[in-house]
């Protein structure tokens, strides 16, 4: 089902660029939670980082939340650190799964993350559900991360398992992100996250790595060249299409079972409106609100 939104943004705060960059700001940070991290090993020798909201007087089997960040993101996200103290003011547990080398401690292995990896969701959620039984569970996906989690809903369809899903702010089809990302004002937003990208490169290899394209990877000045040069060869793609064709999550849609919230703006500045999926396009289980 495809929905018209209610919503309207402050008089003063209409503009999309603005909407974006005023949440980064220093009143955007929250701080009235604390975190236990913790240290999951991967079937595959790697490791991830969770960091769990904790407090005092939490009730025994409260709902569990699992929050997936965007590209780049971390608990130190502001739309992060928000979503965990609301999770936690309403009596739940909540749990910020970091991807591959998004804590602040370089993973392990060569591979990181990407838009279509779910394996790593896969392993934590079951491993959650295992220690929990009987115990709600709801994942909330942004960016990046809520295209995981609907890739993911599609292929598992883990209705014994997950409660609902949200996603927010989805880059439905990775292709036309990442034309968006490299236009207007865009740009801006492209700077700073292959700033970071590059920077993961420079701490994981040397100039004479067998994994990635070292030289043109960190030449890169678009996610297209960034893609094709380092996320590609070190996930398995033989390309940058390759790649966003088969993770792009927009033709996974039809296949959700998991009551799903799909929350997406118009002027979203990192994915044209040509990227947004139609109401034929989605599962019976899924609500796309506009």
């Amino acid at each position: 089902m495809l929905i018209k939104s209610d919503f309207e943004p402050a008089w003063w705060l209409k503009n999309r660029h603005l909407q974006t960059l005023f949440r980064n700001g220093p009143w955007g940070k929250m701080r009235n939670v604390s975190y236990r991290r913790e240290e999951v090993e991967l079937p595959d020798g790697d490791f991830l980082h969770v960091d769990w909201a904790t407090g005092q007087g939490l009730p025994e089997k409260q709902p569990i939340v699992i929050v997936l960040h965007g590209l780049e993101g971390s608990i130190r996200s502001a739309y992060a650190s928000a979503i965990m103290a609301a999770v936690r003011n309403a009596g739940w547990q909540g749990a910020l799964m970091h991807f591959r080398g998004c804590s602040g401690a370089v993973n392990r292995l060569a591979r990181t993350y990407h838009a279509g990896e779910t394996e790593d969701l896969r392993f934590f959620l079951q491993r959650v559900s295992a220690n929990n039984p009987d115990v709600p569970i709801a994942a909330m996906g942004y960016s990046i991360g809520g295209n995981v989690l609907l890739k993911f809903l599609a292929e598992d369809n883990p209705v014994n398992t997950l409660t609902t899903a949200v996603a927010i702010s989805v880059p439905f089809e990775l292709r036309i992100a990442a034309d968006t990302i490299a236009t207007g004002f865009s740009q801006l937003y492209q700077w700073s996250l292959l700033r970071r990208m590059r920077d993961t490169i420079r701490k994981k290899f040397t100039p004479d790595t067998d994994f990635v394209d070292y030289e043109r990877a960190l030449a890169s000045r678009t996610f297209h060249e960034f893609d094709e040069y380092a996320t590609a060869p070190l996930h398995g793609f033989a390309s940058c299409k390759e790649y966003y064709d088969r993770c792009s999550s927009r033709q996974y849609l039809k296949q959700i079972e998991v009551p799903t919230l799909i929350l997406h703006a118009t002027d979203d500045p990192f994915l044209d409106s040509s990227g947004v999926p139609h109401a034929d396009e989605l599962a019976d289980a899924v609500t796309l609100e506009i």
